[in-house]
């Protein structure tokens, strides 16, 4: 018998859930791109993709671009696959809690 989906602690923070959210949508994002739309600071991004980095699941790019040092986010295909187990954790979740707070006409 299968385990069902556990959630995640190393993508459950708010930040880090929105950059997996992103990544999953494209190969790599910038670092300047995942700044403005989490709308935090660089440090504070920084320590976010260092904890995912560090569970394996993103990994880091640096290279020139434009004269100037640039950093790429991409998923690795561990971090895929955990962002994919993570989210049906909490559709498993959504689904328990919207069974429990149905009206009682629609329980029976």
């Amino acid at each position: 018998m299968s385990r069902a989906p556990q959630v995640d602690p190393a993508l459950h923070a708010p930040a880090r859930l929105q950059i997996a959210a992103m990544l999953a949508r494209a190969d790599e994002v910038e670092f300047a791109t995942l700044r403005e739309v989490l709308e935090v600071s660089d440090s504070v991004l920084s320590k976010h993709l260092s904890a995912l980095s560090e569970a394996g699941y993103v990994t880091l790019k640096k290279a020139k671009m434009d004269g100037r040092q640039r950093t790429w986010a991409a998923f690795t295909r561990a971090g895929r696959k955990a962002f994919a187990s993570h989210m049906a954790a909490l559709q498993a979740l959504i689904a328990a809690a919207e069974g429990a707070t149905a009206p009682e006409s629609q329980k029976e």
